[in-house]
């Protein structure tokens, strides 16, 4: 992987969610990431067009976030956590 990473937008997103919630979002968000730099190969020389928002889900938990190519990070948008 090279530089890629995941970040939260706002950063009091996960701010509130239970514990195991937040561990698990922070683990798929790990996860995608490393998905996506062995995806996206060129990082932040990549001339494509971004994928766009997307969703994915595990369990209780489902993420909705924006893979930033050229940025090599992923932006986690908003994470539902359901009881």
């Amino acid at each position: 992987m090279a530089d890629w990473h995941w970040e939260v937008d706002p950063d009091s997103l996960l701010d509130g969610l239970p514990m195991s919630a937040r561990e698990e979002a922070e683990r798929m968000a790990q996860e995608i990431a490393i998905r996506e730099s062995m995806v996206f190969l060129d990082g932040a020389a990549f001339t494509g067009h971004n994928p766009g928002l997307r969703t994915e889900s595990r369990g209780r938990l489902l993420l909705t976030y924006l893979t930033d190519v050229r940025g090599e990070r992923i932006v986690v948008l908003q994470v539902t956590w359901f009881d």
